[in-house]
């Protein structure tokens, strides 16, 4: 019996261990929390698809907060592009989508190509998907990282390596 509950114990902490929680700070401006189901949407790529994030439900799903006139978002792009895209573009469990916020179809494009990024970038007319997860006036530079359940796990501000890295981890744990 104690060789049991030594068992149950051990595995109750390491599973634990294994759910940390990201503690986002306040002044990133989210109106989204981590461990919440990630608000859903409906939009067109540039090339006019249409998606719809609940239709991603059993992902691991990347949104990334872009505008073309965002410097923050110009340097971090292609590191999502070499870093996450390229590795895990062929995983039929990862998606990835660049939201373009209150922009007209042929800027994103152009703005695509310059980066240049092969990830798909969506259409946020009036900034309708932007402002159901983060506050207005917050700034664009964010990344938002669904789980499978569809749940939001780990959320950035602007382009801090240290905090990219960890992203990068917890995609990578997720894929798993």
């Amino acid at each position: 019996m104690k060789f049991l509950t030594f068992i149950f114990i051990f595995a109750f902490t390491f599973a634990n261990a294994q759910t940390t929680i990201q503690q986002v700070p306040d002044d990133y401006g989210y109106l989204v929390k981590v461990g919440q189901q990630a608000p859903d949407f409906t939009t067109e790529t540039t090339d006019g698809k249409t998606v719809k994030l609940s239709d991603y439900k059993g992902k691991v799903v990347m949104l990334q907060f872009t505008a073309s006139w965002c410097g923050v978002c110009r340097k971090e792009m292609p590191h999502i592009e070499k870093d996450i895209w390229q590795k895990h573009k062929d995983n039929s469990d990862f998606a990835l989508f660049g939201i373009d916020l209150d922009e007209p179809r042929e800027k994103v494009e152009k703005f695509g190509k310059q980066i240049p990024v092969s990830y798909p970038l969506l259409l946020d007319p009036k900034g309708g998907i932007f402002y159901s997860y983060a506050q207005k006036g917050a700034g664009v530079t964010r990344n938002v990282i669904i789980d499978k359940t569809g749940k939001i796990v780990y959320m950035t501000r602007l382009f801090k390596q240290e905090e990219f890295d960890e992203m990068k981890s917890v995609i990578e744990k997720l894929l798993k």
